[in-house]
């Protein structure tokens, strides 16, 4: 995975206090970590840096949408995701990101690449079961639905062609039955 500076905040320069990042995510972002679960992607990811004298902590949010596969149809559709998450960064004697919420920097690190939190918040606030909302409601027109609706209205025809090919005698064998 290559690194970019764009995901690079050089905390040593910035003063004590809330600083403000935004960042526009798309696919050129997931290439990085190898993802392609997305056709393409549109994602807001706003970042609050707070500095503080002995620790840092992040807040992370994002709002967008993601093209995706249905699970059902296979049709491509847009899905609107969103999401947050926190961290706090702290400094110690050697590098632990054990913890989802805690971050042990070596105390000599000057600055912080947030690219792996901002993949891993986007790629879990996807669902794991993507149901077009045509579906849901629907309203979702396609070929293969179209297709598959033909076929089942002729069946329907001929089933009911069968029965009035029914031959006559045992119409009455049923009355013999029902007259008992």
């Amino acid at each position: 995975m290559s690194k970019s500076k764009e995901f690079l905040i050089p905390f040593i320069g910035l003063k004590l206090g809330k600083h403000h990042f935004e960042y526009q995510i798309n696919n050129t972002f997931f290439k990085d970590f190898d993802y392609d679960e997305f056709q393409s992607s549109d994602i807001k990811v706003n970042l609050v840096f707070d500095k503080k004298s002995n620790m840092l902590e992040l807040e992370f949010k994002h709002k967008g949408t993601v093209n995706v596969p249905c699970d059902l149809t296979g049709e491509d559709f847009d899905l609107p995701i969103k999401g947050k998450m926190k961290l706090i960064v702290r400094f110690g004697d050697e590098f632990n990101n054990d913890n989802e919420e805690l971050l042990i920097l070596p105390h000599g690190e000057h600055e912080l690449d947030v690219s792996q939190y901002i993949y891993e918040m986007i790629a879990l606030s996807v669902p794991q079961k993507r149901i077009h909302p045509g579906v849901k409601d629907g309203t979702l027109q396609t070929e293969a639905l179209t297709k598959l609706n033909e076929l089942s209205v002729k069946e329907q025809k001929e089933e009911s062609n069968k029965e009035e090919d029914i031959d006559p005698r045992w119409e009455k064998l049923k009355k013999l039955l029902t007259d008992k």
